[in-house]
């Protein structure tokens, strides 16, 4: 397991909810925007190095998103006092539940090998 490449996914999944938190607090204090950006461009740029250490776009991309989702739910319930339900509660549970089945299943299908592109 090449730990490298998970280390670049936590980067562009914190990147990206960073990013997603300060686009949420631009609305009060616009002032954030210089925030949101430099937190996206950072995330794609940790995402596409990622892609680059051989994780599969797949798994890379399902695990980011996915875990953005649920971690922004949280954080904006905490921070922001915004709503989160049980059903929410339960969705954000399927989600991590599916972000396992992928990298899971991702794993055991030997497709992680190196894919070299534009070389």
């Amino acid at each position: 397991m090449n730990v490298k490449k998970w280390a670049l996914l936590a980067g562009a999944i914190v990147s990206e909810v960073a990013g997603t938190m300060l686009l949420r607090a631009s609305v009060d204090h616009a002032g954030w925007s210089v925030g949101v950006v430099a937190g996206y461009l950072a995330a794609f740029g940790l995402l596409g190095m990622t892609l680059r250490e051989g994780l599969p776009v797949g798994v890379a991309y399902g695990v980011w998103g996915a875990t953005g989702v649920a971690l922004t739910a949280v954080l904006g319930s905490m921070v922001f006092g915004e709503t989160l339900s049980p059903v929410a509660m339960v969705g954000i549970a399927v989600i991590i539940v599916g972000v396992l089945v992928v990298q899971t299943g991702g794993a055991r299908s030997g497709d992680e090998e190196r894919v070299e592109v534009g070389r």
